[in-house]
């Protein structure tokens, strides 16, 4: 009853002021014990639908029904009788309703009018084309936007029932439906709600879709659109997308514009909406209002719902955009809400974090308290993308140690459960923060493991390879003490360098630039060679050769090198984005070089573009590179 009785809670209100409800007489009257609609007079029977409908087409299976009578309005016959009845080291790491009196008549099979409230109701027979007539008769009488959301909530009826688009009682609302539309007096969200139901009964080609699209068209040229109206055009152009319709680009343009006016008067639900119907309308070049939207995010993130928050989130990493005034939102909002919230969340946040490059510590320890306390809670995946984060991002929680222990026995339960490339990319990042998941590696490297990574589909890419190889430095390096299995030497690669970036970040040129003339000044010469790779494959920035004695050897005398000094041009890419702390493969990779026997010495951008002059430059690196020679020759001495 509820879908055909609440024709939308705009036409509701109308009937409300009317002081009774909408006539219904044989277009909704109930059902006789023939199964055919009773033509009564229902003014002494007023029935007026208790729950506000919404306006999607899928509005009529929401919720349950609740009908009520009021008194008589005015004088009528007497009332109808209706039928029926009424630590740094640990174990892996280191650091109801009656029943009715005769059976009920035939229903639809449609299951929320499987049971009525009250009194029965022939479905079929609301459908019918006289029933219909008769309704579209009464709603004529009504206000253009109110006539324009009773049709489009009937004709959104008719799509749930599975009525065809040719069928009488379609036809007759299609052409009210384009009657009223001629009049282009219908209010966006009206017209929106339409286009909707349109476009699931007759497909987006249809001549109500055009009518529809042409009179947004000319409300968008006056500029008059208000937030809500705007959110609505959004949802309606992504039913209808079609990246080659030169009218919806127009109109899309003509809106994102509009819309960066209103971004200030946008709540958190509209904020939402629109950032999702960008994402479905690949509106990625769109980066001004994409960064509006998510700068008023940041004003309205205490009103949004977990949902809400996962689906801004997602939404800005696949636009790939950022505001710090979001990040700055999230760290006052989200560390009390951890405890309660989903665990999607929680992932939603961290992988947001991980591809924004934000290192955020009270996220992130609010993240690893609530891990400690209900990992169990959490999906497989869930771990990997909590755990992945803050390695790639280089933070240790302040709880690390409950945090390891808590991993150790979830790995220990679950082992055989993690897909392979999960489990490598879970501890491939615990050497980012120098733990050392050794009993699991020799589980890693284990043949069995090995052939299983192997056949699952596709044989292990470039960068599943290179995850190994680096635990496998690691045990060489830093775990000598490892004597278990090790990673075939076959499947090692030869370079960790690759377009993705997964294991550094290359050197920016720009940087490079600047400082290869300083550079050149100080040595004398040329005396370096850049983008040049060590041993175990990773690049080096500049590399400068010594000699036994702490020279600096030409380019044509490195086969008499002694000593090896390493720099590193850290451009921005190397660092989080809001902090001055390096990605966790950063540190990794000069943490290998070291124990290879390298001195690494860093020059940060922050630290280099603060420099005004040449001498500042010289001076520099002088102070960077000095030290490293004389304690070389020091050390040599002795």
């Amino acid at each position: 009853m509820k879908s055909i009785l609440c024709l939308s809670a705009s036409l509701r209100a109308a009937c409300q002021h009317a002081s009774a409800c909408f006539p219904l007489h044989r277009g909704l009257g109930l059902c006789s014990s023939t199964g055919r609609c009773a033509n009564v007079d229902f003014a002494s029977k007023t029935m007026i639908a208790q729950q506000t409908c919404g306006t999607d087409v899928r509005c009529f299976q929401s919720e349950g029904t609740r009908i009520t009578t009021a008194g008589a309005v005015c004088a009528a016959p007497p009332p109808y009788e209706i039928p029926g009845n009424r630590g740094n080291e640990l174990t892996i790491y280191r650091m109801k309703h009656k029943e009715a009196a005769r059976p009920p008549p035939h229903l639809s099979p449609y299951t929320p009018y499987a049971k009525a409230p009250k009194a029965l109701v022939n479905i079929q027979s609301l459908f019918e084309e006289d029933v219909i007539a008769e309704l579209c008769y009464k709603l004529a009488d009504f206000p253009s936007n109110d006539r324009a959301e009773g049709l489009a909530t009937l004709l959104g009826a008719c799509v749930e029932f599975g009525l065809e688009a040719h069928s009488p009682p379609v036809l007759i609302l299609v052409k009210e439906s384009l009657e009223l539309l001629s009049n282009r007096d219908i209010g966006v969200v009206q017209l929106c709600h339409l286009g909707k139901v349109a476009c699931a009964l007759e497909g987006p080609q249809s001549r109500m879709v055009s009518e529809v699209i042409n009179a947004i068209s000319t409300v968008l040229e006056e500029d008059v659109v208000s937030p809500r109206e705007a959110a609505e055009v959004y949802s309606l152009l992504t039913v209808l997308h079609n990246p080659t319709s030169q009218q919806q680009t127009l109109m899309l343009s003509a809106l994102h514009r509009q819309t960066l006016r209103l971004v200030h008067r946008l709540n958190s639900s509209q904020v939402s909406n629109i950032l999702q119907s960008l994402v479905r309308l690949q509106q990625r070049q769109s980066v001004s209002l994409v960064l509006r939207l998510s700068h008023r995010a940041s004003r309205v993130f205490k009103a949004f719902s977990d949902d809400e928050i996962s689906q801004v989130l997602s939404a800005l990493m696949i636009l790939g955009q950022h505001d710090e005034e979001l990040l700055v939102a999230m760290e006052k909002h989200l560390p009390g809400r951890m405890g309660n919230c989903d665990p999607e969340l929680i992932s939603t946040v961290m992988e947001y974090c991980l591809q924004m490059r934000c290192r955020s510590e009270p996220i992130f320890e609010a993240v690893a308290e609530n891990f400690v306390c209900n990992a169990e809670r959490h999906t497989n995946l869930q771990i990997t993308k909590q755990v992945v984060t803050m390695g790639r991002l280089n933070y240790l929680p302040q709880c690390s140690s409950q945090m390891f222990k808590k991993l150790e026995s979830i790995l220990s339960a679950r082992f055989s459960q993690f897909q392979p490339r999960l489990l490598i990319d879970l501890l491939h990042a615990c050497i980012h923060l120098e733990r050392f998941p050794l009993n699991y590696l020799s589980k890693v490297f284990c043949p069995y493991f090995l052939q299983k990574l192997r056949e699952q589909g596709e044989p292990p890419d470039k960068n599943t390879l290179g995850q190994l190889s680096q635990l496998h430095l690691s045990t060489s390096l830093e775990c000598t003490y490892y004597w278990g299995p090790r990673l075939p030497f076959f499947l090692h690669v030869k370079k960790f360098s690759s377009v993705d970036q997964v294991f550094e970040t290359p050197m920016e040129s720009l940087l490079y630039k600047q400082i290869k003339g300083p550079l050149q000044q100080l040595l004398g010469g040329k005396f370096f060679y850049t983008r040049i790779f060590a041993p175990v494959g990773y690049s080096i920035d500049v590399e400068i050769c010594l000699d036994e004695n702490g020279l600096i050897l030409p380019l044509p005398q490195w086969e008499h090198t002694y000593k090896r000094i390493a720099l590193f041009l850290d451009g921005q890419n190397r660092f989080c984005s809001n902090t001055q702390h390096l990605l966790g493969k950063e540190v990794t990779k000069r943490r290998h070089l070291c124990r290879m026997g390298y001195e690494v010495v860093q020059i940060p951008y922050f630290e280099f573009e603060t420099l005004r002059t040449q001498e500042e430059q010289v001076q520099y690196l002088h102070n960077k590179i000095s030290p490293i020679i004389s304690k070389f020759r020091y050390n040599q001495a002795r």
